[in-house]
């Protein structure tokens, strides 16, 4: 911690700054939030000024600490703190807040802001990345550090509001954290007492400090949200605690702000920008000049600038402690040099287990396992975990432990059933680079965590999912198990890549391309049912699924000679062996078909024109796609002549042969599918 300086006129005045630059551009955009800002600016100027390690020269450096807005709403407030300590988001950016092509989005977006260190917006999720943060940063210290070298020792803070603490998955993540004793997470809780509708009375009245003291946090109240000697001591014994800390300090949303429509510690000042006549007027309340916009006052820029180069000479110092540290241990170094810039080591894949036709039927589940065990053994930056489903999802390492609070270095994580806030961890996780993250759970509780994959995809991060159970072959299980409608809600995500592997080859190129990918989030969807091992797919599947979709058993006709197909069958999953085997009994019957086997919309429509239409025959109206989910989206590759055997009502509860039967995924049902398609498009 830096020493205070006594000299708190000048902090304050740099608070002030803080909260004009948000009053400001908000009034220039004529759109934004300008309360929080106006009441958070203490704390957070606080923290930047005399807790945050930081090089604003170099946003990237894995030691700094991590700061996450997870009120994103008030954007504004990081904006102003960016751009005052000297992080390349220059006074131009905020001037044109919340306008096309600028810098300075309505809420924060990481990868386009320098300094951002995460997307929030949607309230609560800022929270739970923040816990996964502060687990990446307690397992790298724990697997690197060595005596006299704390290669990574950092906090993870956040600011969160009353909306925030509502949300679900903030008491996912706060029970997590307090159960793993994350002590290096540090919460400021923004406590306004206000929401977008009105007082918070209206909705919320649960005594926060005791829900947080029950899920093992360290709570603290700072009762004046303007007073920085408190807010300072506050902060000082968070560090100090060992547990989590929520800090509450109790603010007013648009502090100084004297008029009705927006008066300070009323709901009106939340979203709606203060206009001209009130803007004057809160300024004046601050003692500040009302012209010129922007105004930062020169011994405010002179006083952030001498922090900027602390922050710069910290790195230095910490640069000096790496070098060091790959001379006394390099080997360890090198693993750590690999690890944080996301590269694999040499042979990485070199274990991924391969199968023949002739070995025994083995649930695509299995196979992941089996995958994942070969690559945790060759990439040892790999963690994750499930949501109390690791026996079931096949996600556990066997060549490490179970990663506790007593234990960071292990790897296995259990989650417990907490998927949403597993998912939003592991964007944290990724966020904070150093690992590379996996969750699992049933395909069908996808759902709980799709927020947490969405905001993955905006922030390009490729966290793995496996999600197993992938269909009504689940069974007995019924509907609520069932997934029908998952398959397509993740495919229309932008930028995810969605992934149902045939068979146990598929799966272990499946896992080689997951590995692999550095853009965006991929999803393996997987079966509970064993499914047989496929001719072909050892020759084809290695180009083949990495192109989304390929030709596994072209037209042959009765004498088995290559034909000109007559149809085409396109199919994913475990339906790809339905295909096939409804394929022989056309082909008895003198009708050549093609098989197709599409474990990726997303890979096959990367690929060009020319491959695409060598893969799915245009000109083939004759075109039948086969899936146990919802045909949405199917119709672009079947055409408008095609047909699509899929699934329009929720699942049932019985043995799985019986529930895929009763669905009508038989031979016979495909067998004549394609003949009605034959008949309707005269090819027969």
């Amino acid at each position: 911690m830096i020493m205070l300086n006594l000299n708190r006129q000048l902090d304050y005045k740099a608070v002030t700054t803080i909260r004009t630059l948000a009053i400001d551009a908000v009034d220039k955009a004529n759109s934004g939030h300008p309360g929080m800002p106006m009441g958070a600016a203490p704390m957070a100027y606080e923290l930047w000024s005399r807790f945050l390690s930081h090089n604003p020269d170099n946003p990237h450096w894995i030691n700094r600490d991590r700061f996450v807005l997870s009120a994103g709403h008030g954007s504004m407030l990081l904006y102003s703190l960016l751009h005052l300590f000297g992080y390349d988001l220059p006074l131009k950016e905020l001037q044109n807040f919340r306008q096309w092509g600028s810098l300075t989005p309505g809420h924060p977006e990481h990868g386009h802001t320098p300094g951002v260190d995460a997307t929030t917006g949607p309230l609560g999720q800022g929270i739970g990345m923040a816990v996964g943060m502060a687990l990446a940063e307690a397992h790298l210290a724990a697997t690197y550090n060595r005596d006299q070298f704390k290669l990574i020792d950092h906090y993870t803070y956040a600011i969160c509001g009353d909306g925030d603490i509502m949300e679900g998955v903030t008491g996912e993540a706060a029970s997590l954290a307090g159960h793993l004793k994350l002590g290096k997470l540090i919460v400021l809780y923004d406590s306004n007492d206000i929401s977008l509708d009105g007082d918070l009375s209206l909705s919320f009245s649960e005594n926060v400090q005791k829900r947080f003291e029950g899920y093992n946090w360290h709570v603290q109240l700072v009762k004046d949200g303007n007073d920085l000697e408190e807010i300072n001591k506050a902060l000082a014994a968070a560090q100090a605690d060992p547990r989590p800390s929520l800090i509450e300090v109790k603010t007013t949303i648009g502090y100084g702000s004297p008029n009705k429509s927006g008066k300070a510690g009323e709901h009106g000042s939340h979203g709606v920008p203060l206009g001209k006549q009130e803007t004057l007027l809160t300024k004046e309340f601050y003692g500040w000049p009302s012209e010129p916009q922007f105004y930062i006052p020169e011994e405010v820029q002179a006083h952030l600038g001498e922090l900027k180069k602390q922050g710069k000479a910290k790195e230095a110092s910490w640069n000096e402690l790496l070098q060091a540290y790959g001379q006394a241990h390099p080997e360890l170094a090198k693993q750590f040099d690999t690890a944080i810039h996301g590269n694999l080591p040499e042979g990485w894949d070199a274990e991924l287990p391969l199968y023949q036709p002739e070995d025994k039927a083995i649930a695509t589940r299995a196979a992941s396992e089996l995958a994942l065990n070969a690559i945790a053994k060759t990439v040892p930056y790999l963690v994750g975990g499930s949501a109390d489903l690791e026996s079931s999802t096949k996600t556990g390492m066997k060549a490490s432990g179970r990663l506790t609070g007593d234990d960071y270095g292990q790897r296995n994580i259990f989650f417990g059933v907490r998927e949403f806030a597993m998912g939003a961890a592991a964007n944290g996780m990724l966020l904070h680079t150093g690992v590379r993250a996996f969750v699992g759970t049933f395909f069908v509780f996808s759902d709980y965590l799709r927020p947490s994959i969405r905001l993955a995809a905006i922030m390009n991060l490729p966290v793995i999912y496996v999600f197993t159970h992938d269909s009504i072959a689940v069974g007995e299980d019924g509907p609520t198990h069932e997934p029908i409608e998952q398959l397509a809600a993740l495919r229309c995500i932008p930028g995810i890549t969605v992934l149902r592997p045939a068979d146990a080859n598929e799966t272990s190129l499946a896992w080689k391309h997951a590995v692999q990918n550095q853009s965006g989030p991929c999803a393996l969807v997987l079966s509970r049912q064993a499914l047989p091992i496929l001719p072909g797919t050892l020759e084809l599947a290695p180009q083949g699924l990495s192109r989304g979709a390929y030709v596994l058993s072209d037209a042959m006709n009765s004498d088995g000679a290559s034909s000109e197909p007559k149809a085409q069958i396109i199919a994913t999953g475990s339906e790809v062996q339905l295909a096939l085997e409804a394929q022989k009994q056309l082909e008895e019957r003198g009708i050549p078909i093609r098989v197709i086997s599409m474990p990726s919309w997303e890979l096959f429509d990367k690929q060009p024109q020319s491959y695409q239409d060598a893969v799915i025959l245009p000109d083939l109206d004759a075109t039948l796609a086969i899936e146990m989910g919802s045909p949405q989206g199917w119709h672009q590759y079947v055409g408008r002549k095609g047909d699509v055997m899929a699934i329009n009502r929720f699942g049932a509860s019985a043995p799985a042969a019986l529930v895929i039967k009763e669905y009508g995924f038989t031979v016979e049902h495909v067998v004549s599918r394609v003949e009605a398609l034959l008949h309707r498009t005269s090819r027969i």
